[in-house]
């Protein structure tokens, strides 16, 4: 049997005034809620039939539906329960109908606040299912011992979600978060897709990461070419905007296990149905090399051992990294670069092994300054240059489809929040205005990266290598080498060098350059002609 919560309203069958009733419902999941007839409907249903028994005290039920579905009784961020409060506010509403106590909150503070912002509004509320009266001491201690009750269920719920979660993870399944970049969330759910550009992105941190060994480094270098962190959207409409990157979340990506087709849950990580982005080998070495730096504090940053190719060189034969070691023989020092996978099982599992670190090393000068002397090696460094700026084109064209998307989808919606709060008044019209800072904010945002997005793709489009430039900039590579130190010939082949591999059976030495620096070569060559 019914009773109305808070007080007794006097009611004299034969005084003609309407109560005008608003029914709340609330679900704390959105499964089932596209059915024909769901949970809320079965909750309104309960509500409606009780108002309708007290149509004889004058009670009537408002057309408007104060519906949550999907939203936790643990918060009061609710757009129907905030909608209820607004009428509530400008004297729409006498009586709120609702068929529990805890569908209106789980929690006992927010219920007495609530129960103190009604009453100041003189409005009561009914629960259909719940027998007290809080005009009495008795009938207050019910309702708090209810409330209590509800507190509890409400942090049970919450334990069993947590182990289902958990239970989810160690099956691979996605429970639900910020994805990573690299994947959207299928429209589904609790399933990870690749997004084919921003899996590109990823590969190529991971590259960065290898050549130049340092978070911070690699920060810089994705921020000058204006990539961002994931920028997605909720089921529910919210646009949440990728920010620029940190040496914090560089870190973070890297040491991700999702990206090699893993689940973390805690310190474990388990198999994941999603596909995997990053080769194992390469994310195990970017491993090694973060546990490094930070066991050493960084003192593999030094290089007291003059190894310029750490980071870049890597084995033909097998495709793994070669690592710099020494060994000391009275006052001499013997420098070699060696497989890793020779180095961890044996010397017989790769053909190539190790080599001479001051031989390889020479070599990639020589060849290097070799380009500007042989044609075909010009010609192919510019075809390669050339790739490079396509393959960093296509990737910012895609972002920029899809972030023409995500601004359309925002400017839809400030517009109708606009037009709601040119409608609205009081306590509504704030949280609409609101709403509204917030959506033009997020489409700013969105137009704002766009406006990156086409300043580097004029960039791109105006980045022409002129043969001549470069051929004058290599041709003058050895000179300009023999003038620099150490640290300064790292600097030197990190900046125009993006890989190199070699592989000893076939003695195949392949170069990979790095567009930007040999478009800085040429510019260089340029400037001092003039």
């Amino acid at each position: 049997m019914a009773r109305r919560v808070m007080r007794s309203r006097a009611t004299d069958p034969a005084e003609s005034r309407v109560v005008r009733c608003a029914v709340y419902t609330r679900k704390s999941t959105d499964e089932g809620l596209e059915r024909d007839f769901n949970s809320l409907d079965a909750q309104r249903e309960t509500c409606e039939a009780f108002i309708q028994s007290q149509k004889h005290e004058g009670w009537r039920l408002l057309p408007d539906r104060y519906d949550d579905g999907g939203y936790t009784g643990a918060s009061m961020a609710r757009p129907a329960l905030k909608r209820l409060l607004a009428d509530v506010e400008l004297g729409r509403i006498d009586v709120i109908v609702i068929y529990k106590l805890d569908r209106l909150s789980r929690s006992v503070r927010d219920y007495l606040n609530l129960l103190a912002e009604l009453d100041q509004h003189g409005v009561e509320f009914v629960s259909v299912t719940q027998q007290f009266n809080t005009t009495t001491p008795v009938g207050r201690m019910t309702l708090r011992m209810l409330l209590s009750f509800a507190e509890f269920e409400r942090d049970m719920i919450s334990d069993r979600t947590r182990d289902k979660v958990r239970a989810a993870r160690r099956h691979g399944k996605w429970t639900g978060g910020h994805p990573p970049l690299g994947y959207d969330v299928a429209p589904e759910g609790r399933r990870l897709v690749v997004n084919e550009s921003e899996a590109n992105q990823v590969r190529a941190i991971f590259g960065l990461y290898l050549e130049r060994q340092s978070l911070i480094d690699v920060a810089n270098e994705l921020n000058r070419r204006g990539w961002r962190t994931k920028t997605w959207v909720t089921r529910e409409g919210k646009s949440h905007d990728g920010a620029t990157w940190s040496k914090t979340n560089v870190a973070r990506l890297l040491n991700s296990p999702i990206y090699i087709g893993r689940q973390l849950l805690g310190d474990e990580d388990f198999e994941g149905e999603h596909d995997a982005i990053v080769a194992t080998a390469v994310y195990e070495q970017v491993q090694k090399i973060l546990e490094d730096n930070h066991l050493s504090g960084g003192a593999t940053s030094r290089n007291q051992h003059g190894a310029l190719l750490r980071g870049l060189l890597r084995c033909g034969s097998c495709d793994c990294a070669m690592t710099h070691l020494w060994t000391q023989r009275g006052s001499r020092t013997h420098r070699y670069y060696r497989c890793q996978r020779a180095q961890k099982l044996g010397k017989h599992a790769c053909p190539t092994g190790s080599i001479q670190a001051r031989a390889i090393e020479d070599a990639v000068v020589e060849r290097i300054a070799l380009i500007g002397r042989d044609p075909e090696l010009l010609a192919e460094t510019l075809r390669q240059a050339t790739a490079q700026i396509a393959s960093e084109r296509q990737a910012l064209l895609q972002e920029a489809a899809r972030l023409e998307r995500d601004l359309t989808q925002a400017q839809k919606q400030t517009s109708k929040l606009a037009a709601a709060v040119a409608k609205a008044k009081g306590h509504a019209q704030g949280a609409l205005i609101a709403e509204l800072e917030i959506a033009q904010g997020n489409a700013a945002k969105l137009q704002a990266r766009l406006n990156e997005i086409a300043q580097r793709v004029a960039a791109l489009n105006s980045a022409v290598i002129d043969p001549d430039d470069l051929a004058r900039a290599l041709s003058d590579f050895t000179p300009l080498w023999d003038q620099l130190v150490t640290a300064e010939r790292e600097r030197l082949l990190r900046q125009i060098v993006r890989s190199v591999s070699y592989d000893r059976p076939t003695e195949k030495l392949v170069i990979d350059l790095r567009v930007d620096g040999i478009a800085g070569l040429a510019e260089d060559a340029v400037e001092a002609a003039v």
